[in-house]
């Protein structure tokens, strides 16, 4: 038998007060209930403590950590919905296998945009969704509850998060900064009085932050990120080859041949799409530095935001962070050579975080974890 909790003062209930109180009778004189795969008994005074769960709500990937079991969703922010009905129909990987194969009665979308609420009645119902699976179906106490946000999202923007949170089953609903929730996943010292620098690329937004002492001192957020290289691969193959393909092929290319820098040796690859002009199936072979060609746009996007932190970031700080150099994080922090690219336009060394994808979602579970220190920094409801 496995308990949470702390011992107090036993109360004394009546069976029939206890029974509405959600106990079970055992029938040998003891009272007790299920909570979370936790039994609590009222003879031991024990009570269930809420499990605490961290989410990195993205544009693309919604990623859950869970205290003490560390990362246990890693999927798609991607929701299939059924047109007639309304009702979900899927939800993450099983939603994103939809994505341009779905008929006409189903609806495949992605509630999040740019870092923010697009849809906000799907964001709920995803949310809903991840914190059950990740909590149990059958849990009786709800999750505290801690989602990151972009730096430079409005008020309207952060309430439709919290709201949502707390309509899709949150007990408490905690939120905290990306760039900074970034920082601490990466196990950089936020809570020194040095300068840190991060650079959190996710799907929709980069966030470009300089941190010292839990808090964000200089910061900017731009509506760039994984998915627009995927736009402007998919637009460069189109304008120059006339060939459309979908935005699966065009992650797929980005993943397996995207670079910031030219490589030396030619990575070749065949694609496959539509023939604008005939209308039919054709495939092509596109090389690795035509790639890095059409991404041009979005990374000189990026190296503006940086460059904008780096030219606003106080005199101390920046010393601070030529010592230390930038930090990577999020799922474009994979792109081949951008931290050789940030080093040379800067002159500021740049690395990769260990396991940059889930650095903003274990960020978010460490901070719950200690809420004391940061609640300074944070937004809470």
């Amino acid at each position: 038998m496995r308990f949470f909790g702390e011992l107090h003062t036993t109360r004394k209930y009546t069976p029939i007060a206890l029974l509405s109180r959600g106990y079970v009778d055992y029938t040998d004189g003891r009272f007790a209930r299920i909570v979370a795969g936790a039994e609590t008994t009222e003879r031991e005074g024990i009570h269930a403590l809420p499990k605490q769960i961290g989410i990195d709500l993205g544009t693309a990937n919604v990623l859950v950590y869970m205290r003490g079991r560390g990362i246990v969703i890693n999927e798609p922010s991607v929701v299939a919905i059924g047109t007639r009905d309304g009702h979900v129909k899927a939800v993450g990987l099983e939603a994103r296998e939809m994505i341009g194969r779905h008929p006409e009665t189903i609806e495949v979308v992605r509630p999040m945009r740019d870092g923010v609420i697009a849809d906000y009645v799907v964001t709920q119902e995803m949310l809903k969704y991840f914190i059950t699976k990740s909590c149990g179906r059958f849990s009786l106490v709800k999750p505290e509850v801690m989602i990151c946000i972009p730096a430079g999202v409005t008020g309207v923007e952060t309430r439709a998060v919290r709201d949502a949170a707390l309509q899709a089953g949150a007990r408490r609903a905690y939120l905290i900064q990306e760039p900074l929730a970034a920082a601490i996943g990466a196990r950089i010292p936020v809570a020194d009085p040095s300068g840190n620098m991060v650079i959190d690329i996710g799907g929709g937004t980069t966030e470009v932050a300089v941190i010292s002492l839990n808090g964000i001192v200089v910061a900017r957020s731009i509506r760039v990120g994984g998915n627009k290289f995927d736009d402007a691969i998919a637009n460069y193959i189109k304008r120059k080859y006339n060939l459309a393909i979908g935005e699966r092929t065009a992650e797929e290319i980005k993943i397996l041949m995207g670079s910031a820098m030219p490589l030396d040796e030619d990575v070749v690859m065949d694609v496959r799409g539509r023939d604008q002009v005939a209308g039919l199936p054709r495939t092509i072979q596109i090389h690795a530095n035509e790639v890095t060609e059409a991404i041009t746009e979005p990374l000189e996007a990026i190296i503006g935001a940086v460059r904008g932190v780096l030219e606003e970031t106080p005199p101390e700080l920046s010393s601070d962070i030529i010592d230390k150099g930038m930090i990577l994080t999020g799922g474009g922090a994979l792109l081949r050579n951008l931290n050789e690219l940030l080093t040379e336009v800067t002159g500021v060394p740049c690395y990769v975080a260990e396991d940059p994808l889930s650095c903003v979602a274990v960020g978010t579970g460490l901070a719950l974890e200690h809420l004391d220190v940061l609640r300074d920094s944070l937004d809470t409801m």
